[in-house]
């Protein structure tokens, strides 16, 4: 069983705390973790693209010239994908990316994602994150006193001043243990959970 150390809000040691190896102990699986993020990347994906083929692309309906006889290529149809205003050869059209994993293989990418950071020592430990009122620079003073510029922070639950103090900074991503990326663990160079956040999440993915 892992044991870190817990800070406060000043970047001050304040006591430790012991992980469950069951979550932040876990074997690595890194097929797992590379599937989750391709299924949070292609979740994101709007599937808009559209280009129109020879069949939909409006006029030529008529042959433009005969067979043969001209001295030129025969053609059937001045829509063809080698003419100007033609179609498109296997033209995109709309489509869904998204694709669905089993809940056992997404906690176990979690857990693999949670226990890299803990071997990495890029996990952080708070006793708490709360401000008594919603300012960036609250968010931005906690950040440089943990020495966590570029952070996914973690919450046991929502919290409206915290969220706000947040929002406005690009390199710091809040969220909540209900609702942990893989993406996300391991897009930030710091994993920063408070007490209250390593034991929901504990509960859930032990």
């Amino acid at each position: 069983m892992a044991n870190v150390s817990v800070y406060n809000m000043d970047g001050q040691t304040v006591g430790t705390m012991d992980l469950s190896d069951a979550v932040f102990g876990a074997p690595l699986k890194e097929n797992l973790v590379h599937q989750a993020v391709v299924q949070h990347l292609a979740n994101k994906r709007q599937g808009t693209q559209k280009a129109k083929t020879r069949g939909e692309v409006s006029g030529g309906g008529i042959k433009p010239w005969r067979q043969k006889g001209t001295g030129h290529a025969r053609q059937g149809s001045i829509r063809a994908p080698q003419w100007r205003h033609g179609g498109v050869v296997f033209a995109p059209t709309p489509r869904d990316y998204s694709f669905k994993m089993n809940k056992k293989e997404k906690k176990a990418a979690i857990r693999s994602a949670l226990t890299s950071k803990l071997q990495s020592e890029d996990l952080i430990v708070v006793d708490k994150i709360a401000f008594d009122d919603a300012k960036t620079k609250n968010m931005v003073r906690v950040m440089k006193n943990l020495g966590a510029d570029k952070a996914y922070v973690v919450l046991e639950g929502a919290d409206r001043n915290v969220f706000l103090s947040t929002r406005n900074l690009q390199e710091v991503k809040l969220s909540h243990a209900g609702s942990l990326s893989v993406y996300d663990i391991l897009k930030y160079k710091k994993l920063v959970l408070t007490q209250d956040a390593v034991k929901a999440i504990e509960e859930v993915f032990a």
